[in-house]
């Protein structure tokens, strides 16, 4: 299979924009990561790319990138119960994390059913230096796609990763 672009080149570029946001870990995303959503949602031809986050039984949607026109429209802040969501299946591994159709995981009842037709869906966890899962990197296409990545959204969600914090300590009760 021939490759019309150096696959170092992109993870280079994704590299800096997140490396070059901050000299210190954050618990908060890079400004940099709608960028970053982009290229990936555009090298990988899919109709969005998103950063989600998973905290308290619920699933928020951080950073999110969609092919114009897209509906439904997903933003930034959209959230719901993780227990229903695609990320926490595959955060659990009830999900794998590339289905290059997703209907019959949906038809069969192992994935829950999103409202609207997903063809091919990737999804990484985004686990922190202490191992704790911050949430998902995720991008899908209502059409079914012969080519993925995965690796590509792992090695972005490791370094993303390393750009986050610890999550707050509890407090006491």
């Amino acid at each position: 299979m021939m490759l019309d672009y150096n696959p170092e080149d992109l993870d280079v570029t994704i590299s800096e924009l997140l490396v070059a946001t901050s000299d210190s870990a954050d618990p908060e995303l890079p400004a940099a990561v709608p960028e970053v959503l982009r290229l990936i949602r555009a090298k990988l031809n899919m109709d969005v790319a998103f950063v989600s986050e998973i905290t308290d039984g619920t699933r928020t949607f951080k950073a999110v990138d969609s092919m114009p026109g897209f509906t439904p429209q997903l933003e930034a802040g959209m959230s719901g119960p993780a227990e229903k969501s695609w990320c926490q299946f595959v955060v659990e591994g009830r999900l794998p994390e590339v289905m290059r159709d997703a209907a019959p995981f949906v038809a069969s009842g192992q994935a829950p059913d999103p409202g609207f037709a997903i063809g091919t869906h990737l999804s990484t966890p985004v686990r922190r230096a202490d191992g704790s899962v911050y949430g998902t990197l995720c991008c899908f296409s209502r059409g079914v796609k012969a080519d993925t990545d995965i690796d590509l959204l792992r090695r972005t969600a490791n370094v993303l990763a390393a750009k986050l914090g610890t999550p707050p300590a509890a407090a006491p009760a």
